[in-house]
């Protein structure tokens, strides 16, 4: 192998070991609540990013994204774009108000041609609430006993607008209630017909998920994928986060 290439295979490897340490290692599991995760970036690395975590205060914060882009470059802005949330999320404000100053911080020093879509999310246990905002990306999906819903509005991705504000949205969550939040690469997989998932066969599965758990979902939803794509290859980064009401 050329020494060039022997290195830029380091450099790769070095960034896929990164970007691993930077999302979560296990589910979450908690009496009253399971979050389950698939993330299949598109190369190697990739430009979507997860992450879920108690917080102090006994809530349940979740945030993911997806860099406009795909590979190294993508890669590294999700990376600012981490960091940055890491050092706001903690502060005790609003879902609206991250992703504000999110927006703010990536304004500072904008860089051409990139932005992210990205979503924050708080569950509260003791209440079952779960408030959100979204900065583009697709909008949950919640499945329900009763119905199976689109969850929210959407907003201007993170770091595009100096100006963009964004809106909290809450939820009232029941036991056997499921959330899922992704990225587009799921939503706009196709089939060989170039036919679109969320279009046809997204919501129907979803609707099945609520005796299941939350990995149970997540397979279910991805096997259902894969039937439906026909071995046809993704064009982007798959990042599915499941969000499971236990009691």
């Amino acid at each position: 192998m050329p020494c060039c290439a022997r290195i830029c295979d380091d450099y790769i490897r070095e960034a896929r070991l990164i970007q691993e340490s930077l999302i979560p290692t296990a589910a979450l599991c908690d009496p009253s609540i399971e979050i389950a995760f698939r993330f299949t970036p598109f190369f190697e690395v990739g430009g979507d990013f997860v992450d879920f975590f108690r917080l102090p205060n006994g809530l349940i914060g979740l945030y993911m994204g997806d860099v406009v882009g795909k590979g190294l470059a993508a890669t590294l802005y999700g990376a600012l774009v981490m960091g940055t949330l890491r050092g706001i999320h903690k502060s005790g404000i609003d879902t609206g108000s991250i992703l504000s100053l999110l927006n703010q911080r990536l304004m500072q020093r904008p860089l051409p041609g990139r932005f992210c879509s990205t979503l924050y999310a708080i569950f509260d246990p003791p209440t079952r609430t779960l408030s959100f905002s979204n900065a583009g990306l697709p909008f949950p999906l919640h499945a329900s006993s009763t119905c199976c819903q689109l969850l929210g509005e959407g907003g201007l991705p993170s770091g595009l607008l100096s100006t963009a504000t964004y809106e909290q949205h809450l939820v009232q969550l029941a036991p056997g209630d499921t959330v899922l939040f992704a990225t587009d690469g799921l939503h706009e997989s196709c089939n060989p017909a170039g036919v679109e998932f969320s279009s046809t066969r997204m919501s129907e599965l979803w609707a099945q998920c609520q005796f299941k758990s939350a990995a149970e979902s997540l397979d279910h939803l991805l096997d259902g994928l894969t039937d439906f794509s026909e071995g046809a290859p993704p064009h982007d980064d798959v990042t599915a986060v499941v969000l499971k009401v236990l009691s």
